[in-house]
Protein backbone atom coordinates (compact mmCIF):
# COMPACT_ATOMS: atom_id res chain seq x y z
CA UNK A 1 0.00 0.00 0.00
CA UNK A 2 1.34 3.45 -0.90
CA UNK A 3 1.97 6.09 1.75
CA UNK A 4 -0.96 8.28 0.59
CA UNK A 5 -3.26 5.24 0.82
CA UNK A 6 -1.96 4.49 4.33
CA UNK A 7 -2.51 8.12 5.33
CA UNK A 8 -6.12 7.93 4.13
CA UNK A 9 -6.63 4.68 5.99
CA UNK A 10 -5.25 6.11 9.27
CA UNK A 11 -7.34 9.28 8.89
CA UNK A 12 -10.55 7.26 8.65
CA UNK A 13 -10.85 7.56 12.46
CA UNK A 14 -11.71 11.23 11.84
CA UNK A 15 -14.58 10.22 9.54
CA UNK A 16 -13.52 12.63 6.82
CA UNK A 17 -15.88 13.74 4.10
CA UNK A 18 -12.93 14.62 1.90
CA UNK A 19 -9.20 13.89 1.95
CA UNK A 20 -6.72 15.23 -0.57
CA UNK A 21 -3.07 14.25 -0.36
CA UNK A 22 -0.36 15.70 -2.58
CA UNK A 23 3.05 14.06 -2.54
CA UNK A 24 5.48 16.99 -2.55
CA UNK A 25 8.56 14.82 -1.99
CA UNK A 26 10.14 15.49 -5.39
CA UNK A 27 10.57 19.17 -4.49
CA UNK A 28 12.66 18.12 -1.51
CA UNK A 29 15.03 15.66 -3.19
CA UNK A 30 18.36 15.71 -1.44
CA UNK A 31 16.91 17.34 1.67
CA UNK A 32 18.77 16.00 4.71
CA UNK A 33 15.60 14.99 6.56
CA UNK A 34 14.16 13.16 3.58
CA UNK A 35 17.16 10.84 3.25
CA UNK A 36 15.60 8.48 5.79
CA UNK A 37 12.85 7.68 3.32
CA UNK A 38 10.04 9.80 4.71
CA UNK A 39 8.12 11.89 2.23
CA UNK A 40 6.77 15.43 2.20
CA UNK A 41 2.98 15.67 1.90
CA UNK A 42 0.33 18.36 1.62
CA UNK A 43 -2.94 17.29 3.26
CA UNK A 44 -6.38 18.85 3.00
CA UNK A 45 -9.02 17.16 5.13
CA UNK A 46 -12.68 17.97 5.75
CA UNK A 47 -14.39 16.48 8.80
CA UNK A 48 -17.23 17.37 11.12
CA UNK A 49 -14.93 16.17 13.95
CA UNK A 50 -13.16 19.55 13.63
CA UNK A 51 -16.27 21.53 14.62
CA UNK A 52 -15.60 23.86 17.54
CA UNK A 53 -11.86 23.11 17.50
CA UNK A 54 -8.99 25.54 16.94
CA UNK A 55 -6.48 25.03 14.14
CA UNK A 56 -4.00 23.65 16.69
CA UNK A 57 -6.55 21.16 18.05
CA UNK A 58 -7.40 20.04 14.50
CA UNK A 59 -3.73 19.48 13.70
CA UNK A 60 -3.29 17.51 16.92
CA UNK A 61 -6.15 15.21 15.89
CA UNK A 62 -4.53 14.63 12.49
CA UNK A 63 -1.08 14.01 13.96
CA UNK A 64 -2.54 11.66 16.59
CA UNK A 65 -4.15 9.60 13.81
CA UNK A 66 -0.86 9.47 11.88
CA UNK A 67 1.57 9.16 14.80
CA UNK A 68 2.85 5.73 13.74
CA UNK A 69 3.77 7.09 10.32
CA UNK A 70 5.50 10.28 11.43
CA UNK A 71 9.27 10.34 10.92
CA UNK A 72 9.05 6.99 9.13
CA UNK A 73 6.76 7.22 6.12
CA UNK A 74 6.17 10.95 6.61
CA UNK A 75 8.99 13.42 7.12
CA UNK A 76 6.93 16.60 6.69
CA UNK A 77 3.20 17.21 6.60
CA UNK A 78 1.36 20.41 5.78
CA UNK A 79 -2.23 20.26 7.09
CA UNK A 80 -5.30 22.23 6.07
CA UNK A 81 -8.21 21.00 8.20
CA UNK A 82 -11.77 22.22 7.69
CA UNK A 83 -15.30 21.47 8.79
CA UNK A 84 -17.85 20.84 6.00
CA UNK A 85 -19.38 24.26 6.74
CA UNK A 86 -16.05 25.98 6.06
CA UNK A 87 -15.78 24.68 2.53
Amino acid sequence: MSTPELIKQKLSVLEPEEVEIVDDSSRHAGHEGAKGGGGHYLLTIVSSKFAGKSALERHRLVYAALHEMMHKNIHALSVKAYTPEEI
